[in-house]
Order: C-alpha cells, then structure tokens, then sequence
C-alpha cells in the first residue's frame, strides 16, 4: 500500500527517480530548509518525540480495544519518528501475510498524528520486528544480487516491491561498488533494476 507522498512519487517520474536514492528533504522532518519551527511550534527533534508519544497513546487504546497484548517502544531515527510494538503473543494480525495490515496501521496512526499535531507525519511502524526482518531479508538480497551484476556483466531486475522495500535494495546496491540500480515500472509492477556501471 502507497503511503500517500509515496503515491506522489510513484506519479511524478522525477520523484520517482528519487524515491528511493535521495534522501528526504529537510522540510519533512517538521523544520523548513532553515531550521525555523513547523506550524506546531515545535521543533525537529521535540516535534518527532511528540509524535513518537501520540502514537504509543493512539496504539495503546488500539491494543486495549482489541485485547492484545503488546509492550510499546519510542525512538527517534534520523528525521523519522520510529514506533515499535512487541511482546504479544496475537500480533501477527496487526501485520499481516505480506505486510498489508501494518502499512494500513502506520498510515492511521499517522492520521492521529497529524490530526493533533497539525502536521504531515512521516513516523514510521513496526509490528512483532516485521520491518525489521524484512529489512535484513532486502539488504541480503540488494547486496546478493549487487555482487551478481558485478561479477557477471549483466543487469538483473528484480519482482515488483513497494517504496519501503526498493528504498532497502537501493541503499544495499549502493553500498556495492561497480554496480548502480534504478526504479522502473508503475505502481504495482514497479521494481528494481540493477545494472554494471
């Protein structure tokens, strides 16, 4: 599921381009380009705590409704809010078989974000360390497969992934040298390409 400034990326060919090579601009992270305050008040780093503590709240009653049990964690990474829940034993319905149910849960609790804050939030959510297992899964892949086109010559695509998955691969490929990879297709069959420079 498109993240909705993932969506405008995946519509927008030079966006795209970016998405998963470039950093996130500065204004994302709640500060402008000069580090003045976002229209909370709040700035950067006080903005991403206070969304790391509206969504443990938002999370919290969440669990309470549907009587799960779980231990909720905050952290700040980068420019990015990081909310983490673990520990329960019925999680896996919060994530999902392929991850679906989580984008869905991290979209709405940045909704309850943003409606309190007033700001876009780009927090980010994991569920029984899904996110993370799947991280360490694409960065073997990207840097497997990195390895291949250097040793062999030859460009390799890889299946259709979302932004979060080829945002993974790009970083391992990049990481490789000799080797550079770029995003093609469209919306569901968008996918990683990885070519010998």
């Amino acid at each position: 599921m498109l993240q909705p400034e993932e969506a405008q990326a995946e519509n927008n060919p030079a966006a795209a381009q970016a998405d998963a090579t470039s950093p996130a601009e500065p204004e994302e992270n709640g500060e402008g380009s000069d580090g003045e305050q976002d229209g909370s008040g709040l700035r950067g780093e006080d903005l991403l705590v206070e969304e790391g503590e509206i969504a443990g709240d938002y999370l919290e009653q969440l669990l309470d409704v549907l009587d799960y049990d779980g231990d909720i964690d905050m952290d700040v990474e980068g420019r990015r809010a990081v909310v983490s829940i673990d520990g329960g034993r019925d999680l896996g319905h919060l994530v999902g078989r392929t991850g679906d149910v989580l984008d869905a849960l991290q979209e709405l609790t940045r909704l309850a974000v943003q409606q309190q804050t007033g700001v876009r939030s780009r927090l980010m959510l994991d569920v029984a360390g899904w996110r993370a297992d799947k991280r360490t899964e694409l960065t073997r892949l990207g840097t497997s497969v990195a390895e291949r086109v250097k040793d062999g010559g030859e460009r390799e695509e890889l299946k259709p992934m979302t932004p979060f998955e080829r945002k993974i691969v790009h970083d391992a490929v990049a990481a490789v040298d000799g080797v550079y990879s770029e995003s093609v297709g469209a919306d569901a069959s968008r996918r990683v390409v990885v070519l010998p420079e």
